[in-house]
Formats: C-alpha cells, structure tokens, sequence
C-alpha cells in the first residue's frame, strides 16, 4: 500500500510542479528559471518560488518535497518559516500601532520594556526597528552563555538577559548593526501597547485585512500550522529535520505561502495595507550624523544591474527565505525553501536576471561574495606563555563562567557547558577563538580578565575568579 501511495504522490508531486498561473506579461523563459533549481527533486526538500508583476502570480512553482517522510511536494501553498523576512511584517504591525495612536516609534524602548536598564542615552523604537539601536543580539548572547541551537528558552528569559547588559555595542544611533534582539523586544513593546499579543493584533490589522489566511506570527511551537513544510538541513547523503522550539516572534517567527506572500508584495507596491504606510516603511534610517542607512523597518534597499531594489533574507533552523523588489519594474521574486542549504538569495538574483533580462544593464565585474566576507585578522600565532591566561572568568551581563585551560600546550576556552575552542593569538594579548576575538587585560603583570567581541555582540566584559 505504501509503495502505490508513494507512487501517486510522485506523480502529484510532477503535476504540481507546474505553474500555477500562466504568464501575464509575455512569455517567461519557464525552461531557464526551472534550471535554477534544478538540484531539488521528489527526493530532497527544496524551494518555492513565486514571481510576482503587477499584483499577479506571473509563475509560481514548487520544487523537491515539503515533507519527506510523508512524500508530500511543494507547491505555491506550502507553508514556510520564513526567518528574518518576518522582519519587514513587524515593521508594519508597529508602523500600524504608532498610526492608532498606541505608541510613537520615537518612544523610548525603556517606556515599553521597564525591565532594561537606562543607559543615559535615547534609545527608540525607530532605533530596533534600523539596527541602530546598539542592543547585544540575543542569540549571540545566548550562544555565548553556551546554549545550543536546540535548547529552548522564553522570551522571559532573553529579557532577563538582556537587563544584565551594563552597556549597548555603541551609542544608540551613531552605528548600524543588525541586532534580533531589537526586534524581539519591539513585538514585545507593541503587545504591552496594544493591551493584547503581538500575533493577534498582527492578524487583525495586516494578515486578514490582506486576506493571507495562512500566515501567522508563530509565538507558540505546539500550534498546528495546516500545509506546513518542514525544515531539514543535509547530512551526509541524506537530510535531517531541523525545527525549532523557541517561540521569539518580530525578528522571526512567521510562517507564510508563495499564493500568500503575493497579497504582501502587492500590498506595498501600491501602498495598500493602509495609505501612507509604504512609505513609512521604505524610508531609509538616519545615524545620529546625518548619514543616510540602507535599512528600513525591516527591508534592504540596494541595486541590481541598474536596477533599485528592496528586499531582505531570512534564516532559521532548516528554512531559508529571501524576497526582492524591483519597485520600477512592478516585480517580485519571493523564494521560500525548507533546507538549510539552499541559498534563496542567489537563487532569487538569477530569477531576475532571467525574467528582467531586457531591463538590466550589463553584468559588470564584482568582487565576489567570499571576498567581500573574508576577515582581515592578520596573521594568527601560537600563544607563548598559556599558563598567564589559564583560571576562570565570569561575566556579570551574561551571568556564566568561562573556563581556560591548557590541553597539550595550547589554550582552550571553555565557553559554558556545551562549547570549547582553542585559542590562537593575533597580537599581545589579544586572543581568537574562531570568530571571537578576547581582548585581555592586565594589571602589574597579571590578567585580570578580557573584554569579548562576538559579531553582533562587543565589549563584553569578563573578571578573572581565580
């Protein structure tokens, strides 16, 4: 029986793969965009895309398999986790609560969230809203406090996380650097203000006024979500799933569709989730300087082979997502898929380049992404004298113990309970372990702690114990 059910759903599988609605706009080189994902197949979780012009589902396609242990296939109505693309719907869910008079996206973050220390500086819901808010991600926090990927914890608890902070990466407003927490904390904001759960007043005044009826803030992992596709990440020859139990919702947390992302695209192109709100939401951060950002309530504004685009990424557990806007040309690609290696983004440009072929200009020569990525730490070396450094050191902001040793003549950091590296010197007495960089610090001779730069969290300081 399971061989004949099998069967039939690879047949569906095939037949559901074709687009689902027919070109609106002139004849779409199908042949080329489906090369594109070419690698996804009734064996494999994958992608579906969605190319959106002029408020029409121009071509949309589901490719490889949304569940694989049940063989059900991707098409436009798969539900995906979309990750940081959530980002640009808590945007507008707090444009919208500033419109109704709840809040003032000027307010302090400290008005909403008393539990946060004042730091002696504004620091706004515009401020989470453009990463220029210099809160410490949490995430990166976390990790740091030597939590896994899977281990769960509440949005209680990332507040409380977030209160032993004594300092921001930098003064609210003179930087921008991309930062979960402020997104969190925000949903968080608009909840108290609005006298109800985030998810809820989000499916009040954007997800059915838009009519996306399976889209939803997801702020619970037990909440049954019909046509949801789950997540994988590859492993060896085959896949594993890869799910999540935290329910942190502003900077993530939203599941949609292709058929429903095309009522969100639409509805900011012509500025018709309410009017005057596009607008709000496309408007480009400013740094206490008067320089001009490129990020905006939750989207990226840049350029394409001449062309002004607005888009952002997303990434979570075995989801990855990525929408692009070409405002001039009425276009969309949204690219929704359920393996953590599936790269949408680039994806998405090649889409593009396909269906706005006549409208780009030529490709020029760029550095490459790897390039542009590659830190310039200088050259690492062998750390001499390791015993200088050995003892454990605790940090107030994060409330754990660090742990270095020595293990066959080099220094290993142990990082709470669940991660250890070694260490490698840049120079003096400035240490690396990966992507961490410990700054130590000495008196008459003597380590006396370090300060800690991980990505989106800087200058968090530690006190030698011992």
């Amino acid at each position: 029986m399971k061989q004949v059910f099998s069967k039939y759903t690879r047949l569906l599988t095939a037949a559901l793969a074709l687009p689902m609605i027919a070109c609106a706009q002139g004849e779409l080189d199908s042949a080329a965009i489906d090369n594109v994902f070419a690698d996804f197949n009734a064996e494999t979780p994958g992608c579906a895309l969605g190319v959106v012009q002029s408020g029409q589902l121009v071509y949309g396609r589901g490719y490889g398999m949304a569940n694989l242990e049940h063989d059900i296939p991707i098409n436009t109505t798969s539900v995906f986790r979309i990750g940081s693309v959530s980002k640009q719907f808590a945007g507008a869910v707090a444009a919208l609560a500033a419109m109704e008079g709840y809040l003032d996206l000027e307010d302090p973050l400290q008005k909403w969230i008393p539990e946060l220390p004042d730091y002696g500086e504004p620091l706004t819901l515009r401020h989470t809203l453009n990463h220029t808010s210099g809160l410490r991600d949490y995430i990166t926090l976390m990790s740091l406090k030597g939590l896994r990927g899977d281990d769960f914890y509440t949005v209680a608890d990332l507040i409380e996380v977030q209160a032993l902070q004594e300092e921001l990466n930098f003064s609210s407003g003179t930087e921008y650097l991309y930062s979960n927490s402020g997104y969190v904390l925000l949903a968080e904001a608009v909840a108290r203000a609005v006298g109800k759960p985030f998810k809820d007043y989000a499916e009040e005044v954007l997800f059915r006024p838009l009519q996306m009826s399976h889209s939803h803030f997801h702020d619970d992992h037990n909440h049954i979500v019909p046509l949801r596709a789950d997540g994988y990440s590859p492993r060896g020859d085959s896949f594993r799933t890869n799910m999540t139990t935290l329910d942190m919702i502003g900077d993530g947390g939203v599941y949609t569709s292709i058929d429903d992302m095309v009522h969100w695209v639409t509805a900011l192109e012509q500025d018709g989730i309410r009017s005057g709100l596009t607008p709000i939401l496309e408007t480009r951060g400013v740094l206490n300087s008067g320089e001009e950002i490129s990020y905006a309530l939750g989207q990226s504004h840049g350029e394409h082979r001449g062309l002004t685009t607005i888009g952002h990424g997303g990434s979570w557990v075995g989801f990855r997502a990525d929408v692009l806007r070409f405002p001039s040309q009425s276009t969309s690609i949204v690219t929704l898929c359920n393996r953590s290696d599936s790269g949408p983004s680039g994806r998405a440009i090649q889409v593009a380049d396909i269906v706005l072929a006549e409208h780009l200009a030529p490709v020029s020569e760029e550095p490459s992404l790897e390039a542009e990525d590659r830190r310039e730490r200088g050259e690492q070396s062998e750390i001499n004298d390791p015993n200088s450094y050995l003892g454990t050191y605790y940090s107030p902001e994060l409330d754990v113990n660090y742990e270095f040793t020595s293990r066959d003549g080099s220094l290993v950091v142990h990082m709470g309970s669940n991660a250890e590296s070694e260490l490698q010197r840049i120079s003096g007495d400035t240490l690396a372990a990966g992507s961490r960089t410990f700054r130590f610090s000495r008196e008459r001779g003597e380590v006396t702690g370090f300060e800690l730069d991980a990505g989106r969290v800087v200058h968090l300081r530690f006190i030698r114990l011992n």
